[in-house]
């Protein structure tokens, strides 16, 4: 446990280091975006002392760790607010999308993914096999706009962009932040069907994304599996074709997929940009985009550094539960 602490501890100060340099590479000047270009000399030198930037760089990190460590993320140029603020307030519109994200490619990819491996060179094969190169290949922007075209504008089957319809907002106080737990908390089932009718179309595609890549994997582990000399010696002893393939084929990945649905998992919190900015997605992925064209670096250093904390709790997340299932591995 001590070194599990410590491995945390210096993989999240490295993460610190390299968001704090990040802040000091790009050539934005985060003094001018305070001040504006029309300042004088005396402002502007006034508001880079205020804001510690004639302070060495050692000195300045050391501060920056020490500010994060409290909470201290600076106030956003964008909104006005503290960016602890903002991104406890966006964070969980991301986690709620990409979660219901994950599921639908759990939930699909890997049955798509034994299936296909054992029905390997068939024509079910083929088509997965297709489907999951589409989900690698198609553009997410592109996919989101023809979902809008077609499945709200045209046939009218789900919500529009943003959360929630104009007339259900504030209807439930902000308990979690995500809609779905909110309005069952305050038992409004008007909102979590409005809520749902929302997220559909955005999740769905997120969790396209998402089968496409375990599907792949969840194939590709399978072959190995059903390869293997023990595979053979069952299917000789005359044991069903379905107790083969998923108790023992599958049952010895499901430890490698937890690895697989981690990474995709955090993927989909990291990499729902394109798809928050179709939809109007108030969540951190537009949170981030809005900050850059800003050029609000406390905002975009605020949420680079939440993004890579989730990588580096989810990868430890899945180090526990490959342990846990794989005693060879403790």
């Amino acid at each position: 446990m001590f070194w599990f602490i410590v491995t945390i501890a210096l993989t999240f100060l490295g993460l610190l280091a390299i968001t704090f340099f990040i802040g000091r590479v790009i050539p934005i000047d985060p003094v001018l975006s305070v001040v504006g270009d029309r300042a004088t000399t005396q402002v502007y030198e006034a508001a880079r002392q205020a804001m510690g930037l004639d302070r060495p760089l050692i000195v300045q990190f050391f501060s920056y760790v020490g500010d994060v460590i409290s909470g201290n993320l600076g106030n956003s140029i964008s909104t006005g607010r503290p960016v602890i603020v903002d991104l406890g307030r966006f964070f969980p519109a991301t986690l709620e999308m990409a979660t219901l994200g994950i599921l639908i490619g759990v939930g699909l990819g890997v049955p798509m993914g034994v299936i296909a491996a054992a029905k390997q060179g068939s024509w079910i094969d083929q088509v997965i096999r297709v489907v999951g190169l589409l989900g690698y290949s198609v553009p997410a922007f592109w996919l989101g706009l023809v979902g809008l075209a077609l499945f709200y504008a045209r046939w009218r089957l789900v919500g529009g962009p943003g959360r929630l319809d104009i007339f259900y907002e504030g209807l439930v106080p902000s308990i979690t932040g995500m809609i779905l737990i909110d309005s069952i908390i305050a038992g409004n089932m008007d909102v979590f069907k409005n809520a749902v009718w929302h997220l559909v179309l955005p999740a769905s595609i997120l969790g396209f994304f998402s089968l496409a890549y375990i599907g792949r994997m969840t194939r590709s582990f399978m072959l190995d599996q059903l390869s293997q000399e023990f595979v053979t010696t069952a299917r000789v002893k005359g044991v069903p074709e379905r107790v083969v393939i998923w108790r023992h084929a599958f049952y010895p990945i499901r430890i490698q997929l937890i690895t697989v649905i981690g990474l995709s998992y955090a993927g989909l919190l990291e990499g729902s940009v394109m798809i928050e900015t179709v939809f109007s997605w108030p969540g951190i992925g537009n949170y981030l985009t809005t900050a850059l064209l800003n050029a609000d670096m406390n905002a975009v250093l605020g949420a680079t550094l939440v993004i890579g904390a989730v990588f580096i709790f989810i990868n430890k997340i899945s180090d526990v539960l490959y342990r846990v299932l794989d005693p060879r591995a403790r």
